[in-house]
């Protein structure tokens, strides 16, 4: 039988005001037909894990499964409530803000952190000028890195701060929220590649261990998909993220467009 949990509610926060992807940009925006800038759905997705973390507390940062797919969008400034009902050893999640599902998803706890082959996903670096966006871009089969960054100190209150997040997990243990490592997914489309306007459309992270805020943590990542929907343009990626060049701390499925429909038009 399903049981509710208490909602999580956030004043969403558009963290990528500044970027270079102009999706989150009130006036680039509003020419693909939103009514603002969006709230990156890396952030809407750590939104979502507080509700596991706060059921399972740091084995769920350990081993846990969470999967999002962002189906509109969340806006700076604007309520999102984070709602989960326990089914089971799974936990269904949605988003909600403005009367709208925003976000689905689930999370659940595994027995034990599945096995990855580190040797499987090669370290790749960076490129060193990044090509424009094109639809060849993100070719299926190239293998993607993106630069080392760690995550601790005054970089994780920030990031804590600006999710909104009041857990005291991560900054008691100098724990790294898994939300930093969909940043991290984010960067190997922009580490590699010279992009427009893009969106995030929604991922599946498989945690591994967890992070903590010395780790330097870097993303190996595959292209296993490239293709076109309804004018869309779509990548998708296979990837670990490692802590050290020696330790996988998530296995991720990451999927976004890259080139949307108003954009391939132009």
């Amino acid at each position: 039988m399903a049981a509710p949990l208490a909602p999580w509610r956030v004043r969403a926060f558009n963290t990528a005001k500044q970027s270079e992807n102009k999706m989150h940009d009130d006036a680039v925006a509003r020419q693909f037909g939103f009514s603002g800038g969006l709230v990156p759905g890396v952030e809407v997705m750590a939104y979502m894990m507080h509700l596991p973390a706060a059921r399972w507390g740091r084995v769920f940062l350990e081993r846990g499964l969470i999967e999002a797919r962002f189906v509109k969008p969340v806006y700076d400034g604007e309520t999102a409530t984070v709602t989960g009902e326990a089914q089971g050893d799974d936990i269904s999640l949605s988003v909600e803000s403005r009367g709208e599902l925003c976000a689905t998803g689930s999370a659940s706890l595994p027995a034990r952190a599945p096995a990855v082959d580190l040797g499987a996903y090669p370290d790749t670096r960076v490129v060193a000028d990044r090509p424009p966006v094109g639809a060849a871009s993100f070719p299926e089969g190239a293998w993607l890195g993106t630069a080392p960054v760690s995550w601790g100190g005054e970089k994780l209150r920030a990031y804590l701060d600006e999710i909104r997040e009041t857990d005291p997990i991560y900054l008691a243990n100098d724990l790294v929220h898994p939300g930093t490592l969909q940043r991290i997914m984010n960067r190997v489309l922009v580490d590699n590649v010279e992009l427009g306007p893009w969106i995030h459309v929604g991922s599946r992270m498989q945690l591994l261990a967890a992070a903590r805020g010395d780790d330097v943590l870097t993303a190996r990542s595959k292209v296993t998909a490239n293709y076109d929907k309804k004018g869309h343009r779509f990548a998708e990626f296979d990837a670990l993220i490692v802590a050290g060049g020696t330790t996988p701390v998530a296995h991720c499925h990451h999927v976004a467009i890259f080139a949307p429909r108003q954009q391939a038009a132009a």
